[in-house]
């Protein structure tokens, strides 16, 4: 990585000296790297556009997710000779990933029996892949999230290591830390997920709080042992800081006029996602007045962001074509590197480098000012997104704004109000609100998420209003329940404007499993159940100690993003 020109004082002065002591204690990390396994989309040059092009399965992920039977060169030269078929083709060229074995639980199994039952079965061991197979191995065991997601997802993990750790799993919660820190080490960042088409972008990063996590069980030694792989995550997600003029961005770092330091999602490649092949030509095609190139990027960042899709990265909630996730700086995003910070100091600490550690707090003292600048809305009374393109704050609420509260970044007085939003505008019979525009996307109305429950549960207790953050978790389970009761199983998704409902849009149909709901409804049993008398299923009347707050009425739309 480059150095700061030492001609340029003034610039350097801007940015704390952490940054670049971060870099060149990580200069060598890219001699270090292998090379970067290529996608299917590169490896299988115009056979892959032709076959997901052809439709030949319901998912486009299943070409994806396929694994070449020999060198991918000799398969593409043997395309179009005569008599081609090409579904024959794909089926004696390709292994196609299997359907997991639909899981069923004993009778008479308890919420928490059955959520218990499922770790087994969502457990994966991929320490050798074949040579062509977009899949990435990783040396220890992981929970993959369930469904069609047959890999092991980054932020999706964190909420079901949260669920592995009350369950007593910490061999499981070390193995997942162990897989991540192994993917930073060999690729620079944690991906997506482990599949080489994944490897352009990240998640939101929760790393630092996985290690902080085992570091509830070991102790300072979690945090000793992975400080480096932290400190390049870091690096990674603040690469390019160093050339940054005031106004400018650069892949994830954000440098505001006044020299504010932020970051956005984003993705290094700019084509449609292979994973979502003809629906990402299909958007970029419906709006000629756009790039495509652009609308891929934003497409892909959007996945980065985890919220793949939402009216949040839109100018028009009802047109997905319109998302321009790379201009807007998102409140959620600022409160994990503001955590990574905060972590990153006390390791530094733990390791005996107090030097480093006042570095890190200073950074994260800096993004802590400039999320109380820029990402709260005092029209509105409530955190949101800044607008790279208006300059200016947006208006929507969603249920990222609860992030600050979650990571102790917020005022106390700014932690009530949004208490009272929440209360007003996302509160549902069925749990939190995405948010509260209907656009037809998955994450939005009436979808409610579970590590978003988590967020909003904990933020809310951090700031002492618990009563909300009751209301949260038992309307959340309470539809968890209802639906486990009707049809055995937990999902990935509910509709909350009711209880015992999946929920529904977006690009794929409803998945089970499922490894965050499974570990956040863990959580809130242990939540709301008294520690001496703990339930296994969610109580049939709710704890007369608790609040019995009513959420108002939900609105149909929120001021225009």
């Amino acid at each position: 990585m480059k150095s700061p020109a030492p001609s340029r004082p003034q610039k350097m002065a801007l940015i704390p000296a952490c940054i670049f002591l971060c870099f060149a204690a990580l200069s060598v990390q890219a001699e270090e790297t292998p090379v970067t396994p290529q996608p299917p989309d590169i490896l299988l040059g115009p056979l892959f556009n032709d076959v997901q092009n052809a439709k030949l399965f319901p998912d486009q992920k299943t070409f994806a997710d396929a694994v070449p039977n020999s060198d991918p060169l000799m398969i593409r030269m043997q395309q179009n000779q005569s008599g081609f078929d090409l579904r024959h083709f794909v089926n004696v060229n390709f292994t196609l990933p299997k359907e997991g074995e639909k899981y069923v639980p004993p009778e008479g199994q308890s919420l928490r029996e059955h959520i218990d039952g499922l770790w087994p079965v969502l457990t994966r061991s991929t320490e050798n892949t074949e040579k062509w197979d977009s899949l990435l191995p990783l040396p220890e065991p992981y929970v993959v999230p369930g469904g069609r997601f047959r890999e092991v997802y980054y932020w999706d993990s964190y909420f079901t290591m949260l669920g592995l750790a009350e369950s007593g799993h910490w061999d499981k919660v070390a193995d997942m830390v162990a897989n991540f820190a192994h993917e930073i080490d060999t690729y620079g960042h944690i991906p997506n997920g482990n599949r080489s088409y994944y490897l352009s972008r990240s998640q939101p990063p929760f790393f630092a709080l996985m290690v902080e996590l085992l570091a509830q069980h070991e102790g300072d030694a979690a945090l000793k042992q992975y400080l480096p792989q932290m400190q390049k995550e870091y690096a990674y997600w603040m690469d390019g800081v160093e050339n940054l003029q005031a106004g400018q961005q650069e892949k994830r770092v954000v440098k505001l006029q006044d020299g504010t330091l932020l970051n956005r999602y984003w993705d290094d490649r700019d084509t449609p996602r292979p994973e979502s092949w003809v629906e990402d030509i299909a958007t970029a095609k419906s709006n000629p007045n756009r790039p495509a190139t652009e609308i891929y990027r934003d497409l892909r960042s959007a996945a980065a962001s985890g919220w793949d899709f939402s009216s949040r990265w839109m100018d028009n909630p009802q047109q997905l074509n319109t998302l321009r996730t790379t201009s807007i700086v998102p409140v959620d995003l600022n409160s994990l590197m503001f955590k990574m910070e905060k972590i990153l100091a006390r390791a530094s600490k733990a390791a005996g480098d107090n030097a480093m550690a006042n570095q890190y707090e200073t950074l994260a003292n800096a993004r802590q000012k400039g999320i109380e600048k820029y990402l709260w809305n005092d029209q509105q009374g409530w955190y949101a997104d800044y607008d790279l393109k208006s300059h200016k704050v947006r208006n929507q609420l969603t249920a990222a704004a609860l992030f600050p509260l979650y990571v102790n970044a917020a005022a106390k007085d700014r932690a009530n109000k949004m208490a009272t939003a929440t209360k007003t505008h996302l509160l549902q019979p069925g749990g939190l609100n995405t948010t509260s525009v209907k656009s037809g996307q998955q994450w939005d109305a009436p979808n409610g998420w579970a590590p978003l429950q988590w967020v909003a549960t904990e933020g809310l207790q951090n700031y002492g209003q618990k009563e909300v953050a009751m209301d949260i978790s038992w309307h959340f389970l309470t539809n968890v329940q209802h639906t486990y009761d009707r049809e055995k199983k937990l999902v990935e998704k509910y509709d909350v404007s009711t209880t015992g409902t999946g929920g529904g849009g977006g690009e794929y149909p409803l998945q089970d499993g499922f490894g965050w709901t499974n570990g956040v409804t863990l959580k809130m049993l242990d939540l709301i159940c008294p520690k001496e008398q703990p339930c296994d299923n969610v109580p049939a009347t709710r704890p007369l100690s608790e609040s019995t707050t009513q959420p108002v009425k939900q609105k149909e739309a929120e001021p225009t993003p």
